[in-house]
């Protein structure tokens, strides 16, 4: 049943001219009436101008990219290959469409405000990045979400993010984080690694647990035991990785290497190694992934997993915009290349060991 004005004045005590004016921004109302008003959009999940099926054929010029953090390169690099890609024929306004990046700060509730505050801007187009909280009220939300934004005429695209099968209208393009994963430690295995501590991100996102999977998954094939003291869960960022380096030599000082759950972690980690007097990778080896830009200038340069940020960015703004076809069964994985640098090395004593 559709939602109209009247009912959120109802359900605001308000009349609908007073509604009609908060939302449209044109006449002073006081600040507990307009909270009170917005409150009950939020509630009865009102969209301006009328009914969704309405919607479909008046979409505006507005392109909402969904980022965690627009300060970390993995996010930052996606969003202006996006916005590369959104401008050009389509608009009104002269052909142009305004790329809005919405920062979440990795915060669940404002992912689905921005949502909400896209759907009611009619955007054309909604581009979320990077992995998904695994939170089953919160998937079931921004699935809901996702199918009403399909429904009103907006293109959903999932950059870097797993599928989202209860929104059959969102196009995934995933990355291969198992994969990933399993590679790195695959090839550290083969240089003779059997003590590996693991930096891994937040516990609640799909990109941390894939990628630890495909590394537990390494250590596995190899029959190498995954001690659980021997992982350490954190932020993505620098301060995160060396704390859990300290961490980590801490339970276990013989490690011969660390692995991180990305490059900027793995900076932090190396800080950490050095402030303990240890030699990268003469006494610890360490490896990031995602292979962004710094990785190839630290010292040594990291040893990662080179994801194609811009190149899966830019298809993304594509698909977003109809200018290239969606994959087959509206889902692409993305793959992850292998980039071996100076700061993995064969274990102090030990030669490289075969991986069969």
């Amino acid at each position: 049943m559709t939602v109209t004005l009247a009912d959120v004045a109802a359900r605001a005590q308000v009349s609908p001219a007073t509604v009609s004016r908060v939302l449209n921004g044109n006449y002073p109302v006081a600040a507990s009436t307009r909270e009170r008003v917005l409150r009950a959009v939020d509630e009865l999940d009102y969209v301006l101008n009328g009914p969704a099926s309405s919607l479909a054929a008046a979409t505006s010029d507005l392109v909402g990219i969904l980022v965690n953090d627009i300060a970390d390169p993995f996010f930052g690099i996606m969003a202006a290959a996006i916005q590369s890609e959104i401008e050009g024929p389509g608009g009104r306004a002269g052909g142009e469409r305004l790329g809005v990046v919405c920062n979440t700060g990795g915060i669940a509730e404002r992912e689905l405000t921005y949502l909400t505050l896209l759907q009611r801007q009619r955007a054309a187009a909604v581009v979320l990045t990077g992995g998904a909280v695994e939170d089953a009220p919160h998937a079931a939300a921004v699935a809901a979400k996702l199918r009403k934004l399909g429904d009103a005429g907006t293109q959903v695209v999932l950059c870097g993010r797993p599928p989202a099968p209860d929104a059959p209208g969102a196009i995934a393009l995933t990355f291969d984080n198992r994969g990933g994963g399993r590679q790195l430690t695959e090839h550290l295995i083969g240089l003779g690694h059997r003590r590996m501590g693991y930096i891994a991100g937040p516990e609640e996102r799909t990109t941390t647990r894939h990628r630890l999977e495909g590394h537990r998954a390494a250590l596995a094939a190899h029959g190498i035991e995954d001690d659980p003291r021997w992982t350490v869960h954190g932020r993505y960022d620098r301060r995160s990785g060396y704390e859990a380096t300290v961490e980590l030599l801490r339970r276990e000082p013989g490690l011969t290497a660390v692995v991180a759950a990305n490059d900027t972690v793995a900076l932090g980690a190396c800080a950490a190694l050095r402030d303990a007097g240890l030699r990268i990778p003469d006494e610890v080896s360490v490896a990031g992934f995602d292979d962004l830009p710094f990785s190839v200038d630290a010292v040594p340069a990291l040893t990662t997993v080179r994801l194609p940020l811009s190149e899966a960015g830019a298809r993304a703004g594509r698909v977003a915009m109809g200018r290239e076809d969606a994959p087959p069964g509206g889902i692409a994985r993305v793959r992850g290349e292998l980039m071996v640098r100076g700061s993995t090395g064969v274990p102090r004593g030990e030669g490289p060991r075969s991986s069969a």
